[in-house]
């Protein structure tokens, strides 16, 4: 018999028939219906029973009671067990299940060596190229490599200024650093001590070189221009970090000789004076340098990356300078500033024919090798850094003018008071004389500056200014030495009232030393001006000269007018002119004399300025040779260039035509009329 609703077997009816079912009793069908659906709870169904129990019981008795209950107990299915949580039950799967278990750790692993793939194909592939050059420029070193200075030679080819090899100490900061924090010392403090008291230096700039400015600072230079043998010391003393490498050294064999011609080269290898500056770039050639791959410890790698570029050196000059002529030249003045107490003093030797300086000499001067511990004023080159105004020494660019114009000869005559008046001013003779007749030859003989006026009224404006330029007054010279002072002379457009009467003698118009000897090479020169020069020629690093090109030339007076103004030239060295003390035995003078006021610079006039002495001339006047000029500026003991110049005139041409070998001449100086009655 199936249970009603299908829902399973119905219970045995008990004894004494089938049993009422409805009522409270029902209660134990509804716990029986829960407990298949799984919601049914054990208290509730238990409590139905018990009331189905107690309303039987009341007419069944005890016994049926028991019985009814032990039927309901085994008619009730059994209770559904609880069910675990999700999680607990997957952890249980997993450590029932080895095989998964493994299949889980192959893919951590499987993940972390994808992450390791990737960095690895991150660094030896995509970035690989950075991090290999990033390591090679940790490795590499560049090291300088200078290349050799030309050398300066005298025209004979002694040297001036030569190169020499020399060392470079030089310092690994960042090696020094290692070595401290790996040795736990401080050696930085002995190095710095050590290479002080050895080179004469300050400890603490040299500690400060000798510290790391960044993380890879791997090389510094401390110390230049050292001796092969001192560096061979300094690398004895093993020091970590330190070391030497070849460079060049600037040395003067000849100290202070010409050494205003030839300058110097200052700490950074550059030239900062004379020839060594203004041709720095010809002698100077191209530096190199050299890449090589160093270990931490600054050992080389062997077949490391090597890349070089070679130096190439520099040019040699060769000069136009006499050694001897240059030496006795310098001596010379030196004695004469001595003397007169003067504040300087220069003396030029030039060829006419070529326009080659043969010497070229200033007092005071300096030793090049030792350039700081003199002052700066001394550096330079007095003969074309100093302008000047020449006075009597350009009276004759206005006889020049005057005879090549045609106004005047040499036999002109002039009748000259002592003091000529122009519009308001009043211009005087170096002396109070009476009126005396002159030639033109006279006057210049005998230096009248109001004789120079008169003949200079014969002249326009523009022929004077036309001639100071012509022989190269306001214009450099072209000798190439740097710092030159072109002087001043203004155009006529710019001329005031009386501004051409002192420009006639020699005032109102700057020049410098080299312009002056200019004019009067010229002259000697037939009236032919060729450009000054100093160089003869360049050489490269085997000796081969290569000659310099020809200076300019150009035609300033005909060969007629120089003639006469030699002749006349010749009568200021004779006894009735300004400067007897320049006579040489056996050879014919020509000359002229200069006495300048000079500017006071805090007046703005003549008064208190002092003199300039000069005079400038040249041998033998017949077939002249060399051009001698000496100037002093502003002699204490004597003034007048006739004094104090002539001598050193004297005594420097008198050496230089021995030394060139120069015969004598081999007739007596051309008299010239100096006065209208003379014969």
């Amino acid at each position: 018999m199936t249970s009603r609703r299908g829902r399973g077997p119905a219970a045995p009816s008990p004894p004494g028939g089938p049993r009422r079912t409805s009522g409270p009793g029902q209660a134990g069908r509804g716990q029986s219906t829960r407990g298949q659906t799984g919601r049914g709870q054990a208290g509730r169904g238990q409590s139905g029973r018990g009331q189905g129990a107690a309303g039987r019981s009341g007419v069944r008795g005890a016994g049926g009671a028991e019985r009814a209950a032990r039927r309901d107990r085994d008619a009730r299915p059994p209770t559904a067990p609880r069910r675990r949580p999700r999680a607990l039950l997957r952890r249980r799967i997993v450590r029932r299940d080895p095989i998964k278990r493994l299949n889980v750790g192959l893919l951590l692993v499987a993940f972390v060596l994808s992450l390791f793939a990737g960095r690895l194909v991150q660094l030896q592939g995509l970035e690989s190229k950075g991090y290999a050059e990033a390591a090679i420029r940790q490795r590499l070193n560049r090291i300088p490599l200078p290349a050799v200075r030309g050398a300066i030679t005298f025209a004979q080819g002694q040297p001036l200024a030569m190169t020499v090899d020399a060392r470079v100490i030089y310092a690994d900061p960042t090696l020094i650093q290692q070595y401290e924090q790996k040795n736990h010392t401080n050696i930085r403090n002995k190095i710095a001590t050590t290479l002080a008291s050895m080179f004469g230096l300050d400890p603490a700039t040299l500690l400060k070189k000798l510290t790391p400015r960044a993380k890879m600072d791997r090389y510094r230079e401390l110390i230049h221009h050292v001796e092969p043998d001192r560096a061979r010391m300094v690398t004895a003393m093993n020091f970590t970090g330190i070391g030497t490498q070849q460079e060049y050294r600037r040395i003067y064999p000849g100290g202070s000789l010409a050494a205003n011609v030839v300058g110097f080269v200052n700490a950074a290898g550059d030239g900062a004076a004379g020839l060594e500056s203004s041709t720095n770039k010809l002698l100077k050639g191209r530096s190199g340098w050299q890449k090589v791959e160093v270990s931490e410890k600054g050992q080389r790698i062997p077949m490391g990356e090597d890349q070089q570029l070679k130096p190439i050196p520099g040019k040699g000059l060769r000069l136009t300078l006499d050694q001897d002529i240059q030496w006795k030249a310098q001596d010379a003045i030196a004695k004469q500033v001595k003397a007169t107490k003067a504040q300087s003093g220069s003396v030029i030797v030039m060829d006419p024919r070529s326009g080659q300086i043969l010497a070229m000499a200033t007092a005071p001067t300096f030793d090049p090798a030792n350039y700081g511990k003199y002052p700066e004023s001394d550096w330079g080159n007095r003969v074309v850094q100093d302008d000047f105004e020449p006075g009597s020494t350009s009276k004759v660019v206005t006889a020049a003018a005057a005879l090549e114009a045609g106004h005047v000869t040499p036999d002109t005559v002039f009748d000259v008071p002592d003091h000529i008046t122009k519009y308001d001013r009043t211009f005087h003779d170096s002396e109070t004389h009476p009126t005396e007749s002159l030639t033109f030859g006279g006057v210049l003989a005998k230096s009248s500056n109001v004789g120079t006026i008169m003949a200079s009224d014969r002249l326009t404006n523009a022929q004077l200014y036309q001639y100071m330029r012509a022989f190269g007054y306001g214009q450099e010279t072209g000798i190439g030495l740097p710092g030159e002072d072109a002087g001043s002379l203004k155009p006529p457009n710019q001329w005031w009232g009386t501004d051409r009467y002192p420009l006639a003698f020699g005032q109102s118009v700057s020049v410098n030393a080299l312009q002056v000897a200019s004019v009067y090479a010229t002259i000697a020169n037939h009236g032919v001006r060729v450009t000054p020069s100093l160089i003869a020629g360049t050489t490269d690093d085997h000796g081969n000269l290569t000659p310099a090109a020809k200076p300019a030339q150009r035609r300033v007076i005909s060969g007629t007018t120089a003639a006469e103004l030699t002749k006349m030239l010749e009568g200021v060295i004779s006894k009735e002119g300004t400067a007897p003390a320049a006579q040489i035995p056996g050879y014919r003078v020509a000359g002229k004399t200069g006495t300048a006021q000079r500017v006071n610079p805090r007046t703005g006039n003549y008064t208190g300025g002092g003199y300039n002495a000069t005079f400038v001339g040249f041998a033998p006047a017949e077939n002249p040779q060399l051009v001698v000029e000496v100037v002093l500026q502003k002699p204490q003991n004597g003034y007048y260039g006739g004094e104090v110049a002539a001598p050193v005139f004297k005594d420097v041409m008198s050496f230089a035509l021995q030394s060139r070998r120069v015969p004598p001449s081999a007739g007596r100086s051309q008299k010239i009329r100096i006065s209208p009655d003379q014969r």
